[in-house]
């Protein structure tokens, strides 16, 4: 943990945005994805937020031109998380969601996603030295066991799992992990939008592979479709990346990953609202026990008393 914020309430604040914008995310891509390629959306997705951020640290870089120059990774070991972080999380995790919601339904993949916290609990406790708690751990136990009855639920009118876009959610989730673990080292001495800005720089090296494509895509697509990547870029992107890594400057990164399980719940209410689509009824079972994961998950142990004195 770092050093506290000056008002305390505002790494809550900025948790519970970045779960507004992620949740929306889901709804956005599952709505492009019968027109756009998930390599062009990926690439125009992490292009917009690269410009924006950009042009947001330029901003601060003019107010304070001595501090800019040591907001740059340094050495071997933070580069390599930098590469690792932008790599996996930026790159192969936009390109693996953007191809699984082309498959199963936005709120389907958002509860497969949450496999995630699972996997940052374990990596945090290993290279982060960070505690699993009895609470954490049941948690967890609970919330996976709903994210296993989402993956073998089919979709409504199906006779079966659609087994590659569930497998491409999940890979989704293990890059996210690896991407959460390998940034919390980073944000706690490097600037919140710097480590987003780079992250974002490398994911989108990532992506150039598939700028054909997305050149196609700005050619013939409509307006709207152009609209709703420029809002992934900037919002869901650029805005909530940045108030992840603040919030994770403040929060143990396997706390903070627990509260990813409430994303689901927020995206099928906006698929179901904005899209008519809803996840497979069994899924909605499964979606419960990921809340009360939540729930058992952000319990705290109770102090043990000392003895008393003499």
């Amino acid at each position: 943990m770092t050093d506290a914020p000056r008002l305390p309430w505002l790494p809550a604040a900025a948790a519970t945005l970045t779960l507004l914008l992620w949740a929306s995310a889901f709804v956005a891509i599952r709505h492009l994805g019968e027109t756009v390629p998930p390599g062009a959306l990926s690439l125009g997705r992490l292009a917009v937020a690269t410009v924006a951020l950009g042009a947001l640290l330029a901003v601060r870089a003019g107010r304070d031109r001595r501090s800019a120059h040591r907001r740059w990774p340094r050495g071997r070991r933070e580069w390599g998380l930098m590469l690792t972080c932008g790599a996996a999380w930026f790159g192969v995790y936009n390109l693996a969601l953007n191809a699984s919601e082309q498959r199963i339904d936005a709120g389907t993949a958002a509860m497969l996603v949450q496999v995630g916290p699972l996997i940052v609990a374990v990596l945090a406790a290993l290279f982060l030295g960070e505690s699993l708690t009895r609470w954490v751990l049941v948690g967890i136990a609970v919330a996976l066991s709903g994210v296993v009855v989402i993956g073998t639920a089919p979709a409504d009118g199906a006779t079966s799992v659609d087994s590659v876009g569930v497998a491409l959610a999940v890979l989704a989730a293990a890059t996210y992990a690896v991407g959460v673990v390998t940034q919390k080292p980073l944000v706690g001495v490097l600037p919140a939008l710097q480590v987003t800005w780079l992250a974002c720089v490398i994911g989108t090296v990532v992506c150039l592979p598939w700028a054909g494509d997305l050149v196609e895509v700005v050619r013939t697509a409509d307006a709207a479709t152009l609209a709703w990547i420029g809002y992934l870029g900037l919002l869901p992107t650029a805005v909530a990346f940045s108030t992840w890594a603040y919030a994770l400057r403040h929060t143990d990164a396997s706390a903070l990953a627990v509260l990813t399980f409430l994303v689901p719940v927020i995206t099928v209410v906006l698929a179901w609202v904005l899209l008519s689509e809803t996840p497979p009824v069994a899924a909605y079972a499964g979606g419960a026990l990921c809340v009360v994961g939540v729930v058992l998950a952000r319990r705290r142990p109770r102090a043990v008393a000392g003895p008393e004195p003499a």
